[in-house]
C-alpha cells in the first residue's frame, strides 16, 4: 500500500512540474478569470444572457498567406450587448481576443512564450478548425477596441479587426 502510496505522490509531483514549466502562463489566464465579477476589462463587460443583445458572426479565414476576420470592423454604441458567433472556416486554430491594441501585444508577446495557451474567457476564446464558439459583451466605455488573433504568426498575417464604440 505505502509504494502505491508513493508512486502516486511521485506521479502527482511530475505532472504538477510539468505544468508549471510548460503552461504556467496558461494557469494564470485561467485562473485570472475564476469569478469574472472582480476581473477589470478595458472593452467593456461580459453580457448578460438574461438581456436582448444583437448578434454579429464574425468568420475566421485565411486566403494565401492573408489571415483575416470579416468582418475587419464593426461600430456599436456605448451601451449595447453583442452575441459574437464566431466561426472558424479555416483548417488551423484561430483566437477572438477583445481588449485594447497595447493589451492584444502585450498578450501577443506572452503567447510567444507559451504558443498552446488556449482561451476561454470571457473576452476571448479559441475557436478550432471548422469549429464556432460564442462571446456575450457588453460595451461599457466609449472608443476604439481591437478584436485579434494571438496564436504566433496570425497576427503579422493580418488577423485583427478594429470595434468602435461611439
Amino acid at each position: 500500500m505505502k509504494s502505491v502510496s508513493v508512486v502516486l505522490s511521485t506521479a502527482c509531483l511530475v505532472v504538477c512540474a510539468a505544468a508549471i514549466v510548460t503552461g504556467s502562463a496558461h494557469v494564470r489566464q485561467s485562473h485570472a478569470h475564476e469569478g469574472h465579477d472582480h476581473v477589470k476589462y478595458s472593452a467593456g463587460e461580459p453580457g448578460d444572457p438574461k438581456k436582448r443583445s444583437q448578434t454579429i458572426t464574425v468568420r475566421m479565414r485565411s486566403e494565401g498567406k492573408k489571415m483575416m476576420f470579416v468582418p475587419e470592423k464593426i461600430e456599436v454604441r456605448r451601451g449595447d450587448q453583442v452575441r459574437f458567433v464566431l466561426q472558424n472556416d479555416d483548417d488551423e486554430s484561430h483566437e477572438f481576443m477583445l481588449a485594447t491594441v497595447a493589451e492584444n501585444r502585450k498578450h501577443a508577446e506572452e503567447m510567444k512564450k507559451y504558443p498552446d495557451m488556449e482561451h476561454d474567457d470571457p473576452n476571448g476564446k479559441r475557436v478550432i478548425a471548422y469549429g464556432t464558439g460564442e462571446i456575450l459583451w457588453r460595451f461599457t466605455k466609449k472608443g476604439e477596441f481591437e478584436y485579434a488573433c494571438l496564436i504566433p504568426g496570425h497576427y503579422d498575417a493580418g488577423m485583427f479587426g478594429k470595434v468602435t464604440v461611439k
